[in-house]
């Protein structure tokens, strides 16, 4: 089982279906299915403070300490500049939901279930 780690929202955001790129700063060969979870860590100030990016969990329940989700790795894509400028125009949500620079990779996921909460006894 391969697990990635988020924090949040964004791993909400891949639950919810308004993310499906994960921007990292090394590249992956793997491909397959990848367990979405959400970590304990506080969103981060700057982040709050960003309304365009809260706007997208707004109403939405954040899953602090959970796997939320299974998806499909599906490729890895190294971004250019021209790929970076072409996500910023046309898909500006993903564009907002990410770290896109030169030099980063893009993985591409397909969300496919979604998990649900167990609760502790």
């Amino acid at each position: 089982m391969k697990v990635l780690s988020l924090t949040e929202p964004y791993a909400t955001l891949i639950k919810e279906n308004k993310k499906l790129i994960e921007t990292r700063s090394w590249k992956t060969d793997y491909r397959g299915e990848l367990y979405i979870h959400a970590s304990a860590t506080k969103i981060p100030k700057e982040w709050q403070e960003s309304k365009k990016l809260m706007k997208l969990v707004d109403n939405t329940s954040l899953n602090f300490g959970n796997i939320i989700c299974k998806c499909n790795l599906v490729d890895c894509i190294y971004m250019t500049k021209d790929y970076v400028e072409n996500m910023k125009k046309s898909n500006y949500q993903e564009y907002i939901c990410g770290k896109y620079e030169e030099g980063r990779y893009a993985w591409l996921l397909e969300k496919y279930n979604t998990i649900k909460k167990i609760n502790k006894s």
